[in-house]
């Protein structure tokens, strides 16, 4: 609460960073012990301390703050937000997921066959008309809407609840290392912390906070795909969930959404069309993905002259005038094709 106070009174934690020790003194709670410990942190961190903390806090992996501008506003709001969101994959997803363009898919770990199918088929279709996918990862419906996504090329996004270098169940070593390198694996968690079971139902909450639908392919009455369907009607998101039979127990959870409300989902096309235009949406003359001898014209040609010194997202939209959904999808296909890189405090480079 104290962190959020301070970001309201000053417009942002980067402006605070930056602000005179007197001006900390009007807000309650903030004596003379606390600055000067604030004033050691600076000291500390130097000028710059969002790259430099994102450095110190992932191990050497990378991690999103509060106070960076790519931050998701959402996950920032939460009652309990996370303070480090260490990541890995395509760094060129997370002005997307800020803007809440993606699209969960949740449910049982121990599904039909007709779940796994539909589960499958969505992530497929949402992956085929340009939606990052949200998922945990867990077995079941989770895994069974990565894998569709990633057969059509998509991008796959897992909010684990284990650190990034743990894999839950052990035998998806090979799906999370799939996801990790079409689309991002992320975690509240620092590397070497302990697992416990409620990590699995926190991390509903991030999930449900970087999309802008949720879908509930089956799930029974006591599951975590229940907890993340309260927070999308929360949040007044769209809330569809695929109907199935009566008498299913793994369904039994689902079905009863469906009378309170939900929107039932008979097939994946009937979701792309509610959903509208996709932020990864195909389109003429883009970069094909993982082309790295595609020619570079136009405004990719541009934004590789630009990040020859590395540069932010806010700096190449000045630069191409393009909004922020238009060049992170562009630095998302120059990423999968071997020609940038993402650095920590979300700049690019070119490699």
């Amino acid at each position: 609460m104290r962190l959020r106070a301070i970001e309201d009174h000053f417009g942002s934690l980067l402006q605070a960073w930056q602000a005179p020790p007197e001006a900390f003194l009007s807000l309650p709670g903030l004596g003379p012990a606390w600055l000067r410990q604030l004033q050691r942190f600076r000291a500390h961190w130097g000028a710059e301390p969002l790259a430099a903390f994102s450095a110190a806090v992932a191990g050497g992996r990378r991690a999103l703050l509060p106070g960076d501008p790519t931050y998701p506003a959402a996950v920032a709001s939460l009652e309990r937000p996370a303070l480090a969101l260490r990541w890995r994959g395509q760094g060129s997803l997370w002005p997307l997921l800020a803007r809440r363009a993606a699209v969960a898919v949740v449910g049982t770990r121990r599904p039909s066959r007709h779940g796994l199918a539909m589960a499958e088929a969505l992530g497929a279709a949402l992956a085929t008309a340009g939606w990052p996918v949200v998922s945990g990862l867990a077995e079941g419906i989770d895994a069974a809407a990565h894998r569709g996504c990633l057969a059509e090329r998509g991008r796959p996004v897992a909010v684990l609840g284990t650190p990034l270098e743990r894999v839950y169940p052990r035998h998806h070593t090979q799906l999370q290392r799939q996801v990790g390198e079409r689309g991002l694996l992320v975690s509240e968690h620092p590397p070497g912390a302990s697992v416990r079971p409620g990590h699995f139902a926190a991390r509903n909450r991030l999930q449900v906070a970087l999309v802008r639908a949720v879908v509930v392919v089956e799930c029974p009455e006591q599951s975590g795909a229940l907890q993340s369907a309260g927070l999308a009607w929360q949040q007044q998101l769209p809330l569809w969930v695929v109907p199935a039979d009566a008498a299913r127990l793994s369904a039994r959870g689902s079905n009863r959404l469906l009378s309170q409300g939900a929107t039932p989902l008979l097939e994946p096309a009937d979701l792309i069309r509610q959903l509208g235009a996709a932020p990864l949406a195909p389109r003429a003359g883009s970069l094909p993905c993982g082309s790295a001898a595609a020619p570079l014209a136009g405004v990719e040609g541009a934004l590789l002259a630009a990040l020859a010194e590395g540069a932010s997202l806010e700096q190449l939209c000045q630069l191409t005038q393009e909004s922020a959904p238009q060049i992170a999808a562009r630095l998302l296909a120059l990423e999968l094709a071997g020609l940038v890189r993402a650095e920590p405090g979300l700049r690019w480079r070119r490699l």
